[in-house]
Formats: C-alpha cells, sequence, structure tokens
C-alpha cells in the first residue's frame, strides 16, 4: 500500500499523496532497526519511487536541459511536491521527515537520471537546508526552512570566493555591525543555484583578528537591496543547474538573521560541507550508475565480427571494472549516511565516500565512452554527458585532495602514537 501511495505521488505530484507518504515513510524509518547503512523495505520502495520518476520525468529531457542550459522548474516543482527538497528534514519544518541514507538513496536515482537536477536537489538539502535546521532557531526555521524543505523556494550556500575555495577560514566577504542590521560586502563564487535560489546562507568574516573563529552565517534573501548577480557561467557540465557570483554591495540584514552564533561560522560551514559530501557522492553514483547501464545496453546490441561486442573479455573487462567501482562506493556511501542518521562521528567516512563515488563516476564515464567507441563522442547517445557531468564531482563539496588531507587527519588521530 505505501509503494503505491508513493508511485502515485511521484506520478501526480498531490500535496496530500506526499503528507501522506512522509508521514508513514518517517513512522518506518522509527521503528526500523539494523545495522548502520542496511537498507530497509521502506528504502528500497522509496529507491524505486525515485527512479521510476526519474525514467519518466527526468531521463527523456536531460539531454535538452544540458544543451539548452535549462532550469528544469518543473520538475523541482514536482520534486518537491514528492519531498525530495527537504527529505531529512522534520515533517514540522515542511520536509520528509526521513533519514540520511533515505537522502542517499533519492540522490542517487535523481541523479542517474539528471545530474543537473540532482545538484539542485543536494544544494537545497544539505548546503541550505541542513544547517538551517541545525543552527536556526524555531522563527529562522518557520521563515527560512519550511518554505524551502517542502520545496516552495529554493536556496544556496555561498562560501567559496575568487580568491579561495579550499583555504575556507579565508574569507574576504565582511559583515559588520551597525545598529540593530549587519551590513555584508563581499563576493562568493561558484554558487549552484545562484540565479534560481530565493535565499542563501553566507558565511561572512565578523572578526578578521579571530581568523577562522571570526566567521559568522547569515540567512540573505536574493531580493535584498545591494544584492546581485555575476554572470550565469557557461560550463563543462551540470549545465541546467545554474552557476554564480553572489554579489554584496552593503547588503543589510536584521540580526536576526544571524544563524547561529556570532563566530559560528566556520564550524557551520565545516558540518555543512559534511553533510554535503554524502550528497555529491549519491549524485556521483548517479552517473557511475548511469554510465554502466549505458554501457551494458550498447555492449549487447552493437556487433563486431558477427557478435555482440558483450562477448568480446576486453569489453567484459570494463563492464566488470565498472560494476567494482560503483558498487564499492555505494557501501561507502551508505555507511557515512547511516552513521550520520545514527548520530556519530562520520566525517572521515563522508570523505571516503565523496572520494570513491566521484572517482568511480570519472572513471565510468570514460570507460562508457571506450565501450561506445565513436558513438560515445556524440551527443546522439548519453555517454559524452555524463563524462561531462562526472568532472565536476572531483572538485566541488572539497577536491579530492583535500578529501584525502580530512581522510588522513581522521586517521592520524584515531592511530596516534
Amino acid at each position: 500500500m505505501l509503494g503505491l501511495q508513493l508511485k502515485r505521488a511521484a506520478r501526480t505530484g498531490t500535496t496530500g499523496l506526499r503528507r501522506l507518504a512522509t508521514r508513514q515513510l518517517s513512522t518506518a524509518f522509527a521503528d526500523d532497526e539494523g545495522p548502520v547503512g542496511v537498507m530497509s523495505e521502506t528504502h528500497e520502495m522509496l529507491r524505486q519511487t525515485c527512479r521510476d520518476f526519474a525514467d519518466a520525468q527526468l531521463k527523456p529531457i536531460a539531454a535538452a536541459l544540458d544543451k539548452e542550459h535549462r532550469f528544469p522548474a518543473e520538475q523541482i516543482a514536482a520534486m518537491g511536491e514528492m519531498g525530495l527538497m527537504g527529505i531529512a528534514i522534520p515533517e514540522e519544518w515542511g520536509g520528509a521527515g526521513m533519514d540520511a541514507l533515505a537522502y542517499a538513496l533519492a540522490m542517487e536515482e535523481i541523479s542517474r537520471g539528471c545530474a543537473s537536477s540532482g545538484v539542485i536537489m543536494s544544494v537545497n538539502n544539505s548546503l541550505y537546508c541542513d544547517p538551517v535546521n541545525k543552527f536556526g532557531t524555531d522563527e529562522q526555521k518557520a521563515k527560512w526552512l519550511t518554505p524551502f524543505a517542502s520545496g516552495k523556494k529554493l536556496g544556496c550556500f555561498g562560501l567559496s570566493e575568487p580568491g579561495n575555495g579550499s583555504d575556507a577560514a579565508a574569507a574576504s566577504t565582511t559583515a559588520r555591525l551597525e545598529g540593530d542590521e549587519w551590513v555584508i560586502n563581499g563576493t562568493k563564487a561558484w554558487i549552484t543555484n545562484a540565479h534560481d535560489a530565493h535565499a542563501a546562507v553566507v558565511i561572512a568574516t565578523t572578526s578578521k583578528e579571530l581568523k577562522h573563529k571570526g566567521l559568522s552565517a547569515f540567512l540573505v534573501p536574493t531580493d535584498a537591496p545591494g544584492f546581485s548577480l555575476g554572470k550565469k557561467e557557461d560550463k563543462l557540465g551540470i549545465r541546467a543547474s545554474s552557476t554564480g557570483n553572489l554579489i554584496f554591495e552593503n547588503v543589510r540584514v536584521s540580526q536576526a538573521n544571524l544563524l547561529g552564533k556570532q563566530g559560528d561560522g566556520f564550524k557551520v560551514a565545516m558540518m555543512t560541507l559534511d553533510g554535503g559530501r554524502i550528497g555529491i557522492a549519491a549524485q556521483a553514483l548517479g552517473i557511475a550508475q548511469a554510465s554502466l547501464e549505458c554501457a551494458i545496453a550498447y555492449a549487447q546490441e552493437r556487433k563486431t565480427f558477427n557478435v555482440p561486442i558483450a562477448k568480446h573479455q576486453s569489453i567484459q573487462i570494463k563492464l566488470a571494472d565498472m560494476a567494482m567501482r560503483v558498487e564499492a562506493a555505494r557501501l561507502l556511501t551508505h555507511r557515512a549516511a547511516g552513521l550520520k542518521s545514527n548520530g556519530q562521528p562520520y566525517t572521515k567516512e563522508a570523505a571516503m565516500a565523496k572520494l570513491a563515488a566521484s572517482e568511480a563516476a570519472t572513471a565510468n564515464a570514460h570507460a562508457a565512452i571506450q565501450v561506445l567507441g565513436g558513438m560515445g563522442y556524440v551527443t546522439d547517445m548519453p555517454a559524452e554527458r555524463f563524462y561531462r557531468d562526472a568532472r565536476i564531482t572531483e572538485i566541488y563539496e572539497g577536491t579530492s585532495e583535500i578529501q584525502r588531507l580530512v581522510i588522513a587527519g581522521s586517521l592520524l588521530k584515531e592511530y596516534a602514537i
């Protein structure tokens, strides 16, 4: 019965069915017990529902969205109705009340259909809703979380700047207190959802002499006076999502817009990125899985020497390696998600998942093009889009190099002598 309701919700996007389905899902998650990261029957129902939605609503238009650099407004609205834009946010704040594993499963399936839709969903869930849910007051959640978790509005996250990316503590964007208002000046760069967002979580320096302890987080509406956008970047991949600069010129926000305490900005950013890495790992898994499916299908249809190329050992070896990579990365991702759901430390595991999944996505997309040969190099087939979409997963939410440093730092603490 629950599976049927979820499928109906995916097709119709009706609010009533969404509420009924997510209420039962949240109850089921609360009752499920088992090892960390292990899928329950309810998780499987959710996964299948998202797969059906992606196959019907995203996969057929993904190439056109990419070619036209077109934001998938109708599809994102439907995902909001399904509860996917605030999947791990409590129902009282407009979310679906599910867990981090449910989020990872949904993200993979959506990204398998359209990686651009996946990253739009990921940023709203991980980088906007999650920090507001963790650090916001009830008053802030009512205004800045509920409309975003329910899919009525879209959020983004302002951390990177033109002069710094991996060095998160070196924020040159400033916020100074004047009376009862914060005045923000600076530029945030490479911001996903920039041109479609209604609000941003912005990290700014409030006390330069305190270095990383002098960073604070703010909730900033994108229609605030003094706020503007840079050009929409013409990207290699994930082209249906917008990326650009957030520009602040004496943008004034109330003291009530301070997220967490003054000086909490670095903590907000680091905790947000930990959760975000699970989302990007899941996005990368979707690309890796789509690449595998594309290669397998083509290998069984394309013939050389009067037999399908899938009969040739060189192709079989590629397919085996692709499957191994995606399954290994999926296990790491599910483990990180399970740890997060259980309230256990997951920084190292999230970094491992993001690193393994992003590199699997790039490797699988590369292998898919090789299996398809010339057909993999043209836009008639999706393999070239998978290749372009995969590359960014090794860069945003922390580069592969940063993930290795995070993992090594955790190991040195664990095995300190």
